[in-house]
């Protein structure tokens, strides 16, 4: 196990109702005018926002609305937000929705307090030392961007879709999750985000650091919760107890207890943000439930034994061979996956084969010669690996 250092400061405000206590977290965390980030859709159409904005009122606290944030959400709305945040003196932001109202929330927090280009920070030019506080009122249990440092913002002028993660300085002050909220999400919006809460587990389950066995188990505990509760949920869509735990599960995936005293991976994230770069209306849990068991079949031939491992501990696999149990492993992830409604190959989102040298340009010119830690991957290995995927 590797020396380590853990910090988990968003405060969270789990249950029923939960989103009324916005304003109230809001001016605990010195919070006197804010800039609401959401997209158009189910947070107006149910009355949540209106909720959201009765409680910050009822605190005296100030709002500025910035709508319309799209998946996979890009740089030109958070140059907008950074504008309309700066025009309206704003100390706070707090994103309404899931992942891409977040990750945008947090771009913009960054970028007010920072004299030059915003992405500067994705860029690798810049580290973020400061950013405005944050808060979230989740309603998509999926990216975990609650309770984490990270985000994702594509630029759109040249199709860069790039991770930003920090330690401290964009983690939410405060995450109001309410699992009531997810009542009337689309089942195969609740199956993408089901699979990209995987994901995060396996992005640090996957590693070449030895002896983490404690960590170990407490991934192979969320990943079996979250296969146990996900079918419920998309058989009684307002099973409360189903969705509750499949909301905490997100959290805890990607708040870094998983990948505590280990090294991590994210080479399949990696690969995936190319795919729905170059296609935007792939959703982010859909490919990686494709690019996923690509990757697990690429880097078992070399090392198959953290996959034999997951099999035999998560999927319930008896072969005592490694790599029987690894390939078999995969498929009953892969069938997994597909029993949800997510799709199996690249070739279902009209990727070409064409488009797989432009894909590992990209992929290598962003995220340098080698990715990944498990096994470290080159433009060859990463290749045939959108090959396997397509």
């Amino acid at each position: 196990m590797n020396k380590f250092s853990y910090i988990t400061p968003t405060r969270y405000i789990f249950g029923r109702k939960a989103e009324d206590e916005a304003g109230r977290q809001a001016k605990t965390h010195g919070m006197t005018n804010v800039l609401l980030v959401y997209g158009k859709g189910s947070v107006v159409r149910s009355g949540l926002l209106d909720r959201v904005k009765a409680s910050l009122a009822e605190e005296g606290i100030k709002f500025t609305e910035l709508d319309g944030v799209q998946p996979n959400p890009d740089d030109e709305k958070v140059y907008e937000g950074i504008e309309a945040g700066r025009s309206a003196g704003v100390d706070g932001v707090i994103a309404v929705g899931g992942g891409s109202a977040i990750d945008t929330a947090k771009a913009i927090a960054a970028g007010i307090v920072y004299d030059g280009d915003f992405w500067d920070f994705y860029a690798g030019k810049t580290v973020v030392e400061k950013a405005l506080p944050i808060g979230v009122v989740l309603t998509i249990p999926a990216a975990g961007s609650e309770g984490s440092g990270n985000s994702v913002i594509t630029h759109r002028n040249g199709m860069k879709k790039i991770s930003l993660r920090t330690d401290m300085a964009l983690r939410p002050k405060f995450s109001c999750l309410n699992p009531e909220l997810t009542f009337t999400l689309p089942s195969y919006q609740t199956a993408c985000g089901v699979c990209d809460m995987m994901i995060h587990i396996f992005e640090r389950y996957f590693s070449p650091t030895p002896e983490v066995e404690v960590t170990d188990r407490v991934a192979e505990g969320l990943i079996k919760a979250i296969m146990t509760e996900a079918p419920k949920a998309l058989e009684t869509p307002d099973n409360y107890d189903a969705r509750a735990n499949i909301m905490w599960s997100g959290t805890l995936a990607h708040n870094g207890l998983c990948g505590t005293g280990r090294a991590e991976d994210w080479s399949s994230h990696f690969m995936e943000h190319e795919v729905s770069a170059l296609y935007p209306e792939v959703a982010h849990g859909a490919g990686l439930a494709v690019m996923v068991p690509a990757w697990m079949t690429y880097v078992a031939q070399r090392n198959p034994a953290k996959v034999a491992q997951l099999a035999r501990r998560v999927l319930d696999v008896t072969a005592d061979d490694d790599m029987t149990a690894a390939m078999e492993g995969i498929e009953r992830l892969r069938e997994f996956f597909t029993s949800l409604g997510l799709p199996s190959r690249l070739g279902e989102f009209g990727v070409k084969e064409e488009d797989i040298p432009v894909m590992v340009k990209k992929l290598h010119e962003n995220k340098g010669p080698k990715i990944g830690a498990y096994i470290p991957l080159e433009a060859n290995d990463t290749a045939e690996i959108y090959r396997i995927a397509l």
